[in-house]
């Protein structure tokens, strides 16, 4: 009822809103307990959740108002000497001011996107329902609600678009005209963030304004009447901004066709009909068709081996820059405009203008990518020495400028005619020019490069110069000392010239944000090209790093403003391209265990295994080459995709380093997560109605299976180098205990949700299945077809003797001690310890029905109690015999009939839990450490021996590790706090003796039920009586004990009271001393 409830609680005051609330509540809830019960556990379970995203909204709605107050501020003149207008002015005050506006509207888009409206609703009423208190005290509660309302918007493929969406939207809080109207106006004229001067040729421009032109997209949503009616308007930002484009990103790779988008608006569509031109789709398709092939062969071949050398790029920036400016926009324009995000298939024009795009571009996914890969590869060595011959310019340019002024003093010392070595006459002015010029070169300074670098032209000037005037080229030594000189110079003067601008072109114009969600529809190309090639992930370690680039987008103001959310926006983006990473390099893991589902096969069923002696000539029967090659093949291709992926070092993507060894690991780790858990769905999925009993053979198939996993890891550890058998104890421990943990919700109120739970991961997910019955999941469904299909005291009898069940009607074995042996050899001790631990909850679940049918028909029903309290004035004093005892116990057992069925039903359930629990747990019940126990019985009998101190864990992790083994007494256990109960002792020991009838005692089977109809398992219903004796004080259970022993005192009594009669004890009786003597037995308490 939120969605149509929402809207006119909205448009009143708080007060009537809560009186509204108020009413309701009342009227519908309070009316029902077990409603208002269901709508307290799911607060308890949501209000977290809620108020996170409440908290989401308000942020936005908060930066709306603080963005008014300022302009407000700023109109008022409370910033001395600065108003809107010289604000827009300024460099960064325009930057700033257009970004916030843009930011607000994407924002508002980015709500309506990702939640829908009703849901947005229904999560505002629920956040007031459930914190009354905290959003009484919030102001602007209704001003949130009227801002972020259903718009009638959907994300859904083929939903229509609201009418006046979203302009009506963006208008929900009134903003400044003037402010919009100037801020559109800078973004029309200006170029805000000077792209133009990295993107120098004009075809590049539309790029090099793209960022521009996304903001302002957005901003003229703001003022719609531009869209509608100003067609001059229109026609210049067309003109400018989207000549040859009209598929842009507008934040983090959402994008947005404009030829929908602008479909409503008359003077827009006017303006955008010649750019959608089916002349201009094509010559703009065929331009890039031509470019691709172009750029592409220009990469491979700077690609090539010894290509990239340090001389080659330093007389090559400006050729290299353009090759990459054009590698970047054509990746840019094919990716946008070939999306399938940025085509509705519904819209015939959209669709006919994709069709010409893919035909004249002669598009191909494959070559694109590929175009991709190479291009951040060429790109990233690019990066890598420009920042190396960065870091070393200066060093490197100090040790020209020594090498060059030391070959001139050696040139000096050649003409001063002392080395008698190098046949060169003595000549004083070429010494004394050559002293000067080394002095000159080394009075080069460094920090001063303009001068630094046009004195060295010169001194090159003047060397060429000296060589022709001094006809000095027939000496061949002087010669190579001056064109060495030379070489040192040019030298300098390029280093000199490497400047961080190349670099920050590079990082603008190789920016990929744009493809933050495009570049998924490339993963399947990615994972092929891995799965031929493994090193391929060398090439795309540099396609990732390039998509990093795109968190520079987010996350530079925040770093600006020196934010403390730097941290937690960093790792969000890092952590969503590491997931990307994850996804696309788990083709190995995968490709791997396919290869070790073809060898586990290979060795189960082909290879046959060699005994310790074999005859000579059956040899060639053992060797069974062609099996053993493939193998062989087989492993090979293993550590081969192994390789693959360790070739990619270590890397660090945003602020998360990654590590290719952890990488491989973890992904091997989720594919065995994923293909474990979905044999354990579909191998333990029962057919009730199955006769017999599909269990043990669904068991031992599943054991076989679980056998195979086990296998292959430990013949796969070696050849990857990871711990085989650590994994796997780790992997289906965690997938069995969440299995648990989900089932085990269905018993609490408060849940645990799966980013709650210690056991779910992010990155090694565990797979939820829908569910096929009531239970959530495999270990649910196994335990529910063992208690209602194979141990339940309906259709079967436990005989303790032979530690089976049979059959109530036929009498034939349904299932024994090996059950559990089988659930262990398929889940493990992880396995039997769930199912120990899910059985527990359900005896708690019981216990607390239990509880509330007590109070409702025992301690509210006046008839039952006047009953109890006369049986007890009856059998007072509980040490002496009653006369007359058959009728005093017939007549409190007929008086209270009516109460035994649901008691029954309760104790039965209980004690079948219990019994199956002694099951798991009773080949340990042997090993309890009885040193500790001696320990502390011997320090009780003596203080001056040690005992843990209060600090020592021991005993509680001792414990644990007990439990986890099954080494426990589930009778010893306190499940529930209780209270005190008046008469709980004496209605428990009527109800036993009630049950005494239906019950009958055989010398071979001991205890069982008489008729099948009565549903009365013997063994069960004791240990249920236990459990529930033993939740409450130990005089509830003595006091029991003791009626018991009154009631087979006065028994006997009866029946021996005449000499002459031949003793004669009733048929309940041997069943009553079978009975009272079991209790005594697990009780650990004798009769007297």
């Amino acid at each position: 009822n939120c969605s149509t409830e929402l809207p006119q609680v909205f448009k009143t005051r708080k007060s009537s809103m809560k009186g509204s609330w108020n009413t309701l509540r009342k009227s519908k809830l309070e009316a029902k307990p077990e409603l208002l019960d269901l709508d307290e556990e799911f607060r308890e379970n949501n209000i977290e959740i809620l108020t996170r995203f409440y908290l989401a909204f308000q942020s936005v709605h908060k930066y709306i108002v603080d963005l008014n107050r300022y302009l407000d501020d700023l109109n008022e003149g409370i910033y001395i000497q600065q108003t809107l207008e010289t604000v827009l002015l300024n460099e960064d005050g325009k930057q700033l001011l257009c970004e916030a506006l843009y930011l607000y509207g994407v924002m508002l888009l980015v709500i309506d996107q990702k939640i829908e409206g009703e849901v947005r609703e229904r999560m505002l009423v629920s956040y007031y329902r459930y914190s009354a208190a905290r959003s009484s005290a919030d102001s602007n509660l209704d001003d949130i609600c009227k801002l972020l309302r259903s718009t009638g918007y959907s994300s859904q493929p083929g939903a229509k678009r609201p009418p006046n969406y979203p302009e009506s939207y963006f208008s929900r809080v009134p903003i400044s005209e003037t402010f919009i109207s100037m801020v559109i106006g800078r973004l029309r004229s200006d170029d805000i963030y000077n792209q133009v001067s990295a993107y120098p040729l004009p075809e590049h421009r539309s790029t090099a304004l793209a960022t521009q032109a996304a903001m302002l997209y957005v901003i003229l949503y703001f003022d719609p009447s531009i869209l509608h009616t100003q067609q001059a308007k229109m026609r210049e930002i067309v003109d400018k901004y989207f000549p040859d484009n009209w598929v842009i990103s507008i934040y983090m790779g959402i994008t947005v066709n404009l030829a929908e988008a602008w479909e409503p608006y008359k003077a827009a569509k006017t303006a955008l009909n010649y750019t959608l031109d089916i002349s201009n789709v094509k010559e703009q398709a065929s331009r890039y068709a031509a470019v691709t092939e172009r750029v592409h062969t220009q990469v491979q071949q700077f690609l090539k081996e010894g290509c990239l050398r340090e001389e080659l790029v330093l007389d090559n920036i400006p050729k290299l820059l353009n090759c990459l400016r054009d590698c970047n926009v054509t990746i840019r324009w094919l990716m946008l405009h070939t999306a399938d995000t940025a085509c509705d298939p519904n819209n015939k024009r959209l669709r006919q203008i994709k069709d010409q795009i893919l035909t004249d571009s002669r598009y191909n996914p494959r070559i694109l990518f590929q175009l991709l890969l190479d291009t951040a590869q060429f790109e990233f060595i690019l990066k890598e020495m420009f920042k190396q011959m960065l870091s070393e310019k200066q060093t490197k340019w100090e040790n020209y400028k020594k090498e060059g002024s030391e070959r001139m003093t050696e040139l000096a010392d050649v003409f001063s005619g002392v080395k008698p070595l190098t046949r060169v006459e003595k000549n004083e002015n070429l010494q004394a020019w050559f002293r000067e010029i080394s002095k000159q070169i080394m009075s080069l300074n460094y920090d001063d490069s303009t001068a630094a670098g046009r004195k060295t032209v010169q001194l090159i000037q003047a060397l060429e110069e000296v060589q022709e005037f001094h006809q000095l080229e027939n000496n061949l030594q002087v010669c190579q000392f001056l064109a060495d000189t030379r070489r040192f110079l040019h030298q300098m003067i390029r280093t000199i010239n490497i400047k961080e601008e190349v670099l920050i072109t590079m990082q603008i114009v190789g920016d990929l944000s744009y493809a933050w969600q495009l570049i998924d529809s490339f993963t399947s190309i990615m994972q092929e090209s891995i799965r031929v090639s493994p090193s391929m992930v060398t090439k795309l370690r540099a396609t990732f790093l390039k998509l990093a680039s795109a968190l520079d987008l987010p996350l530079l103001r925040i770093n600006q403003a020196n934010s403390p959310d730097l941290l937690s926006v960093s790792q969000y983006y890092s952590g969503e391209l590491v997931s990307y990473v994850r996804k696309v390099l788990q083709i190995i893991p995968e490709s791997m265990f396919t290869s070790l589902l073809k060898i586990i096969k290979l060795q189960t069923h082909d290879i046959i295994e060699v005994p310790t002696r074999l005859d000579k000539d059956k040899l060639r029967d053992y060797a069974q080459l062609g099996p053993r090659y493939e193998v062989a093949k087989l492993t090979h291709a293993i550590s081969i995709f192994t390789e693959g992926i360790l070739m990619m070092k270590t890397t660090l993507v945003g602020i998360i380093k990654v590590d290719p060894k952890q990488l491989l690991e973890d992904g091997i780790r989720k594919e065995l997560v994923k293909r474990v858990a979905l044999a354990l769905h579909k191998g333990l999925i029962f057919n009730p109605r199955a006769k017999p009993s599909e269990l043990m053979p669904k068991l031992k198939d599943m054991a076989a299976t679980m056998d195979g996993f086990h296998r292959s890891f430990e013949y796969i550890q070696d050849y990857v180098n990871i711990y085989g058998l650590k994994i796997w104890q780790e992997e289906v421990s965690r997938i069995i205990n969440y299995n648990v943990e989900q089932e085990c919700n269905n018993f609490l109120r408060t849940k645990i949700q799966d980013w709650q739970s210690i056991y779910q991961s992010t990155h090694i997910p565990i797979p939820k299945f829908t569910p096929v019955d009531e239970s959530v999941t495999f270990i649910g469904r196994l335990l529910l077809y063992i208690t209602s299909h194979i141990t339940s005291s309906i259709i079967t009898c436990y005989i303790d003797q032979m530690n089976t069940w049979y059959d109530i009607k036929t009498h034939q074995e349904v299932t024994n001690s090996r059950l559990f042996s089988e659930i262990q050899d398929t889940l493990g001790t992880f396995g039997l310890n769930g199912l120990d631990r899910l059985l527990c909850f359900m005896i708690v679940k019981e216990l607390q029905n239990f509880l509330s049918m007590f109070q409702k028909n025992i301690l509210r029903d006046r008839t039952v109690q006047d009953t109890l309290k006369a049986l007890m004035n009856a059998v007072s004093p509980l040490k002496g015999i009653i006369a007359n005892s058959n009728k005093v116990y017939s007549a409190a057992i007929a008086k209270t009939q009516k109460i035994w069925t649901a008691y029954l039903d309760s104790i039965m359930k209980v004690g079948l839990c219990c019994l199956v629990i002694y099951g798991i747990c009773s080949k340990h019940f042997g090993y309890i450490p009885q040193a500790i126990l001696a320990d502390i019985e011997a320090h009780y009998q003596n203080p001056s021996l040690p005992y843990p101190k209060e600090d020592n864990t021991l005993l509680y992790e001792i414990t644990a590790y007990l439990e986890a083994a099954g080494i426990h007494n589930p009778l010893n256990k306190i499940y529930i706090t209780t209270k005190r109960l008046p008469y709980f002792p004496t209605v428990n020991f009527l109800f036993l003796i009630s049950q005494f009838p239906k019950l009958q005692y055989n010398k071979n089977l001991g205890v069982v039920c008489k008729r099948p109809a009565d549903q009365i398992d013997w063994l069960p219903l004791v240990l249920g009586l236990l459990t529930l004796l033993k939740q409450f004080h130990s005089r509830y259970t003595e006091q029991f004990l003791t009626l018991i022993g009154q009631f087979i005192r006065s028994t006997m009594e009866q029946c021996t009271r005449y000499p002459h009669v031949t003793f004669y004890l009733p048929a309940e009786g041997f069943s009553i001393f079978t009975t009272a003597f079991s209790v005594c037995s697990f009780s650990k308490v004798y009769l007297t």
